[in-house]
């Protein structure tokens, strides 16, 4: 966490202050290259010029032979040079249009590569509640004996709300440039921001009602999450089994609000990055991403406490079972990523497919990488099922698939916040640390605060007699 402080630190001190950083910056990334051109520029110039000594003295023969030459010279004279005052108004005006546009993407990204990791660790949180209250309803036998850890995996969602919800906040302060239709004016038609797209969506998409549907979004998940560890805790201590009943209510009904305020909160805080695109399989698309992180970290923290000694009722079938999960749910991912990409791409919309353009054309490897990360290497790691009882082979496949999924939220969040002016360094990393370290603190901490086992679950027998 110390790491991470520091370098999001740098990495906003070195962000450039103004048009001129941002020169300095882009004359020097294009300096090796300068001289090669302005070399091939001069010897082209050299030889037109020599090609057009003759042409200039025939054309001076001629205008000295009619008598009209000098008002006619001196008329092409005044219009030339307004015409090139003009264009060279024009010119300077759009430079420094473009220098704006790269100072603003070039501030954005130490903001971007907090809030990917910022966004990524809240969802992993999410994930594993979701999968928890998926296993109440569902009543299952097998997953009793993980449900300590799937509470202290969500022991994270309070403090991370807290800091993503200061996020979006700054964020409305206009302490960032993340969101452009926060942007000011873009919704004024006297305005030169004016954007008639993002003016049409504006009923939807104002600050307001934006962090409004964020606090209730936030607000019920954590209420779930607290209630329900509550009920859980209690029936350990009980000689009934009505707070196993609470819980069975609770989650049916979380489960409801949780698909929609999924599916809004993709739009809210993913989707509305690029304002003027949208898909309809988006909210799928993104549970799939965070639901399979979610179930990879309860598996890659079962396998730590069980080399720890702890959860000893926990064998090879409950690590097989979430290891199906992990590849179930990957499948499922590339299910998703498929249909949204084919569709767009054979559609061929131009306000759709310029979604995909900019991802292929400026982050091709990150774009194309996270479906090898995310796909071909748990289908061939995972496909074997004594690879999903080995250790070593889910961390390492683990460790792949959480890392794909960060790329996957990078390739969703910095094409439309930083553009073309991307790369991997000290703010990516260092804000990864950050929260890696907070996450593993926190759900740590909350682990040591319970017994590992859910005493008087009505199944929890069946869970520790699981064998597949």
């Amino acid at each position: 966490m110390a790491v991470g402080l520091l370098g999001i630190g740098y990495g906003f001190y070195t962000a450039p202050k103004d048009i001129k950083e941002v020169e300095a910056l882009l004359a020097a990334e294009t300096h090796g290259g300068h001289a090669a051109v302005k070399h091939e520029a001069t010897e082209s110039h050299e030889a037109k010029s020599e090609a057009s000594v003759e042409k200039e003295q025939e054309a001076t023969e001629v205008h000295e032979a009619d008598p009209s030459h000098d008002v006619k010279a001196e008329s092409h004279a005044g219009v030339k040079q307004e015409g090139t005052e003009t264009h060279e108004g024009d010119a300077h005006a759009e430079h420094e249009e473009h220098l704006t546009h790269v100072l603003h993407q070039l501030q954005n990204k130490p903001w971007a590569a907090l809030y990917v990791a910022c966004i990524f660790f809240l969802l992993i949180s999410m994930g594993t509640l979701a999968f928890y209250a998926i296993q109440q309803v569902a009543q299952a036998g097998w997953s009793p004996v993980l449900f300590r850890v799937m509470q202290g995996i969500t022991a994270y969602l309070p403090v991370g709300s807290v800091v993503f919800f200061l996020f979006l906040v700054l964020s409305g302060l206009h302490f960032n440039h993340l969101f452009v239709w926060l942007g000011e004016g873009v919704t004024d038609p006297t305005n030169a921001n004016y954007d008639a797209i993002i003016a049409g969506k504006s009923g939807y998409l104002n600050f307001p009602f934006w962090i409004v549907r964020a606090a209730i979004f936030l607000l019920g998940w954590n209420a779930y999450r607290y209630y329900s560890r509550k009920n859980c805790l209690a029936q350990d201590e009980a000689d009934d089994n009505l707070n196993y009943k609470k819980n069975f209510k609770i989650s049916a009904g979380f489960l409801v609000f949780f698909i929609v305020s999924e599916s809004i909160m993709s739009w809210d805080w993913i989707m509305s990055i690029d304002p003027h695109w949208f898909s309809t399989l988006f909210g799928w698309y993104v549970f799939a991403s965070f639901f399979v992180s979610g179930i990879t970290t309860i598996a890659m923290i079962t396998l730590y406490l069980k080399s720890k000694g702890y959860l000893e009722h926990v064998n090879t079938s409950h690590i097989h079972d979430l290891a199906k999960f992990m590849f179930g749910i990957s499948v499922f991912w590339t299910y998703l990523w498929f249909s949204q990409f084919m569709l767009i791409w054979y559609a061929d919309i131009p306000e759709e497919i310029t979604y995909y353009v900019t991802r292929i054309q400026l982050y091709n490897l990150p774009f194309f990488g996270a479906v090898v990360m995310n796909f071909l290497f748990p289908l061939l790691i995972l496909i074997n099922t004594d690879f999903k009882r080995i250790t070593w082979v889910l961390v390492m496949a683990g460790t792949v698939i959480l890392l794909g999924h960060y790329v996957d939220f990078f390739n969703m969040i910095m094409p439309g916040t930083v553009g073309d002016q991307w790369f991997i360094g000290v703010s990516e990393i260092a804000s990864v640390l950050f929260f890696l370290g907070l996450f593993i603190y926190v759900v740590f901490t909350a682990l040591t605060k319970a017994p590992l086992l859910a005493k008087r679950n009505p199944f929890i027998e069946e869970s520790k007699h699981f064998h597949y």
